[in-house]
């Protein structure tokens, strides 16, 4: 059974397209908030949020739970995002898999964790309290990275996958970091995606990225290119039909190039469901 329902193909809601989605209402399947956006009660976010969730399933993407940290969590924040769920009631909660703050203080950077025991021990009974709180499952995001920790003893997807089943968790699989990860770090990122334990994985990102000298960069900024929609076929053969978003946060587009994106999505998706991996091996 998959972690949660399938909402088909979705895009992020970004303020340049608040106008076009809730007077146009264009076939959407859901949409994904960046949640500290919306912790405001008042004031117009939550005005276009309101008018967008009268017409659309919405799931709710945080940037500050900071997981790895060993600062303790900070109720306060925990306590506004429960707030904005209980009145978004959205399709599923998610954040990343990283740490970004130290000593109270905190950063916009997601980084990577040393992927250890200890590690895993300590993000799996943070993850554990952050539901208690909430009141439902939530969704944990690999991210891209750019620097690994000598002393890791699991590798990331083990990490992930582990992660998933000690703290009763869903997995938000984000395609394009895993190949802009596997590019800068040198591992086949069909290893990660078929590590990933079927019944969890929750959600799929999609992105563009760009190159810098040897690494990959995830800028969101670009349409997603082809050997991550070549992942991502991989990913649909593994996993099933998972509900897909495309990010575009920077340099972001006109609503219609953005919805010809998601709809490359659908096509990707329906062609890897139609051809199983197996048979595509076998083909010349």
């Amino acid at each position: 059974m998959p972690f949660c329902q399938y909402l088909g193909h979705g895009i992020g809601l970004r303020p340049v397209h608040y106008r076009e989605v809730i007077e146009g209402r264009p076939p959407i399947g859901w949409l994904e908030i960046i949640s500290e956006n919306f912790m405001v009660a008042g004031g117009n976010p939550r005005r276009v949020l309101r008018d967008v969730r009268g017409n659309y399933p919405v799931a709710m993407h945080g940037v500050s739970l900071s997981l790895g940290s060993t600062d303790p969590l900070v109720l306060a924040y925990l306590d506004e995002l429960a707030a904005l769920a209980d009145d978004v009631e959205p399709a599923w909660i998610s954040d990343h898999l990283c740490w970004s703050s130290l000593g109270g203080h905190t950063v916009h950077d997601l980084w990577p964790l040393p992927y250890t025991e200890e590690a895993l021990n300590h993000v799996a009974a943070r993850v554990a309290r952050v539901q208690d709180r909430l009141g439902r499952q939530i969704q944990i995001e690999n991210v891209s990275s750019y620097l690994t920790y000598r002393h890791s003893t699991l590798t990331e997807w083990d990490f992930l996958a582990e992660l998933a089943e000690r703290a009763d968790c869903g997995i938000l699989l984000d395609v394009n970091n895993v190949y802009v990860s596997a590019h800068n770090h040198g591992f086949d990122p069909r290893t990660f995606v078929d590590a990933m334990p079927r019944g969890r994985v929750g959600q799929i990102h999609l992105a563009g990225h760009q190159h810098d000298g040897a690494l990959f960069l995830d800028t969101h900024d670009h349409p997603v290119c082809d050997e991550v929609w070549d992942l991502y076929r991989d990913t649909v053969r593994r996993c099933g039909r998972v509900s897909t978003l495309i990010e575009w946060d920077d340099e972001i587009p006109a609503l219609g190039r953005l919805l010809e994106e998601s709809r490359r999505a659908m096509g990707v998706e329906a062609e890897a469901i139609a051809t199983p991996r197996e048979a595509s091996l076998r083909a010349p």
